[in-house]
C-alpha cells in the first residue's frame, strides 16, 4: 500500500470512529445536561478546567513527543531506537503522572475553597485525581501508535472508552439523581476516572500485542533524555497555557458575579456558553482532528528526509480542503443554530451563542490544522509562545469585557483570540513551507453554495422552534451536505472540463 493510500485510509478510519464517538458524545451530553441542569453543567465545567491542567501536568507533552521521535527514527531507518524511546517515555510519564495525582488529591481543598471559591468542587477534584497516572501512560502508547501509523489500535481504545464511559456514567448519575447537584457532579467525575483506568488497560494490552508482532530488537538503555529534551519545552508551554486557561475560566463566573449575577445565574450562563454552545461549534472539527493528528508524523518524516516538495503539496491540499470544509460547517451551523440549540439542549440561549460563534469556525479550524503542521516541522517552541500570549491576552480580555458585556463578552473573547492565534501561526507556516490557498475555489465559491444549500434545506424542512427533534435536524444537515457536495463538485468538474478543452484546442 502506498504512503498516500495508507494516510487516507488511516485518516478515514479515525474520522469515522471519532465522528461516531463525537455524535454519541453529543447525545450523551444532551442527556447529562437535562439530568444535572445548566448550573450543574457550569459547576462540572469549572471542575474540568482545573482537571485539564492536572492532565496537562500528567502528560507533559509526551504523546506528541513519542509520535515525532518514533516517526523520525523510522524515517531515518533507526527502528531499533523505538524501544529505547518508549522506555524513556514510560518512565517520564510515570513521574509526571504521579506528581499530578498527588497535587490534585492533596490540594483539592485548597483549590476548591480558595481558588474556585466553591466547596462543592472538592469531592469531584479528588475523584478525578486517580485517573491521572493511567492517562499519562495511555498517552505514551497512543503517541506510539500514531508514530508507527497503526492507528486502528487507538480507534479501538477510543470506541471502548466511549462505550464504557456512557454505561458507567449513566449508572452513576441514575444512582445519585435524588442526592442533589454535588452528588451528580461527583458521579460524572467518577465515570471519567473509571473509564480512564479501563482504557489504559486495553491500550497496554494492544501495545504488547503490537510489539510481539511488529517489534524489532531494540538498543539498550532508556531514552528519557531524548524524550525530556523534546517534551519539556512542549510541557512548559502547556503548563503556562493551561494555568492561564484555568485562570480565564475561573474568572468567568467570578466576573459575572462581580457584574451582579447570583452564583447560580453565573454558573448557568457559563454552562450554556461553554458547556453547550462551544461543543456544538467544535463538533464538525472531528474529521479535521483525525487527519491533523496524522499530519504530524507525515511532516516529521518528510522534514527528516528533506522531501520539501512532498511537504509543500500536503500542506496545500490540507489547507484548501480544510477551508472548504470549515466554510460549509460555518454556514450550516449558523443557519441551523436555533434548531440545534433546541434539539440538543432545549435552550434558545445556546442556539443564540452558536450563531454568534459560527462565523469564526473557518479561522478556528484552519488554526487547528496549521498548528499540527507547525508541530510536524519542529516549530513547537514558536507555537508555545503564540499559545502563551493568546492565553494571557484572553485573561485580560475576560477581566475587562465580562463586567461590561456579561457572558457575551466571553463569546467576543473567543472570536478575537481565535483570529489572533491563527494569523500568527499561519504566517509562520507560510515562512517555513511553500503552499497556496485558493480563496475563490476554497472560500468564496463554497460560501455561496453552502448558503444556497442551507436555504433549500430550510425551504424543504420547514419546521423549527422548541419542538424540533434531533433526527429532524440530522436529516436537514444530511440534505444540506449532500446538495453542497453535488453542486460544488459538479461546478469543479465543469471548470476542469473547460480547462482541458481549451488546452487541447
Amino acid at each position: 500500500m502506498s504512503e498516500k493510500n495508507r494516510f487516507f485510509k488511516s485518516g478515514i478510519m479515525l474520522t469515522l470512529v471519532a465522528l461516531s464517538m463525537r455524535t454519541v458524545s453529543m447525545l450523551f451530553s444532551a442527556y447529562v445536561t437535562r439530568a444535572v441542569g445548566a448550573e450543574g453543567i457550569g459547576l462540572y465545567t469549572i471542575v474540568m478546567t482545573v482537571y485539564s491542567f492536572a492532565v496537562t501536568l500528567a502528560t507533559s507533552g509526551v504523546s506528541l513527543t513519542v509520535t515525532r521521535l518514533v516517526a523520525s527514527a523510522i524515517g531515518e531507518g533507526k527502528r531499533g531506537d523505538v524501544s529505547r524511546i518508549l522506555r524513556g517515555a514510560v518512565l517520564y510519564s510515570t513521574i509526571f503522572g504521579a506528581l499530578a495525582t498527588l497535587l490534585l488529591l492533596l490540594g483539592a481543598d485548597l483549590i476548591g475553597n480558595l481558588i474556585l471559591l466553591d466547596f462543592r468542587t472538592v469531592a469531584a477534584l479528588r475523584a478525578l485525581s486517580f485517573s491521572l497516572i493511567p492517562i499519562a501512560l495511555s498517552s505514551v502508547f497512543s503517541g506510539y501508535f500514531v508514530g508507527v501509523k497503526r492507528v486502528g489500535f487507538n480507534a479501538a481504545a477510543q470506541i471502548f472508552a466511549q462505550a464504557v464511559k456512557i454505561l458507567i456514567t449513566v449508572a452513576l448519575v441514575s444512582l445519585t439523581a435524588e442526592m442533589g447537584l454535588v452528588a451528580s457532579v461527583v458521579a460524572l467525575c467518577l465515570g471519567i476516572t473509571l473509564t480512564e483506568v479501563l482504557a489504559f488497560i486495553l491500550t497496554f494490552v494492544e501495545f504488547v500485542i503490537d510489539r510481539r508482532h511488529n517489534g524489532e530488537r531494540g538498543v539498550s538503555g532508556t531514552g528519557i533524555g531524548d524524550v525530556a529534551k523534546m517534551a519539556v519545552p512542549l510541557a512548559l508551554s502547556a503548563y503556562v497555557r493551561s494555568v492561564l486557561l484555568s485562570v480565564e475560566h475561573v474568572l468567568i463566573p467570578k466576573r459575572l458575579r462581580d457584574r451582579g449575577e447570583s452564583s447560580s445565574e453565573a454558573y448557568a450562563h457559563y454552562g450554556i456558553l461553554h458547556g453547550m454552545a462551544v461543543p456544538l461549534i467544535l463538533y464538525p472539527m472531528t474529521p479535521l482532528s483525525s487527519f491533523s493528528g496524522l499530519l504530524v508524523p507525515e511532516f516529521a518524516e518528510g522534514t527528516s528526509a528533506g522531501n520539501d516538495k512532498r511537504v509543500s503539496n500536503i500542506a496545500t491540499r490540507a489547507l484548501n480542503t480544510t477551508l472548504v470544509y470549515a466554510t460549509l460547517a460555518a454556514v450550516l451551523i449558523f443557519s441551523f443554530s436555533e434548531e440545534l440549540g433546541y434539539a440538543f439542549y432545549s435552550s434558545f440561549e445556546s442556539g443564540m451563542y452558536v450563531a454568534m460563534l459560527a462565523p469564526v469556525i473557518p479561522i478556528m479550524y484552519l488554526d487547528h490544522v496549521t498548528d499540527a503542521m507547525l508541530k510536524g516541522i519542529g516549530e513547537q517552541v514558536y507555537s508555545m509562545w503564540v499559545n502563551i500570549s493568546d492565553s494571557l491576552l484572553s485573561v485580560l480580555l475576560v477581566w475587562f469585557l465580562i463586567p461590561r458585556l456579561g457572558i457575551t463578552g466571553y463569546a467576543l473573547v473567543i472570536v478575537i483570540m481565535e483570529g489572533y492565534n491563527f494569523l500568527l501561526s499561519f504566517f509562520r507556516l507560510k515562512k517555513k513551507i511553500s503552499f497556496n490557498i485558493s480563496l475563490l475555489g476554497s472560500l468564496i465559491l463554497p460560501t455561496f453554495i453552502a448558503i444556497f444549500s442551507s436555504h433549500m434545506a430550510n425551504k424543504l424542512f420547514a419546521f423549527s422552534g422548541s419542538g424540533v427533534s434531533i433526527p429532524w435536524i440530522f436529516m436537514k444537515i444530511i440534505f444540506t451536505v449532500s446538495l453542497f457536495l453535488l453542486v460544488f463538485y459538479g461546478i469543479k468538474a465543469i471548470l476542469s472540463f473547460g480547462k482541458r478543452k481549451n488546452a487541447n484546442a
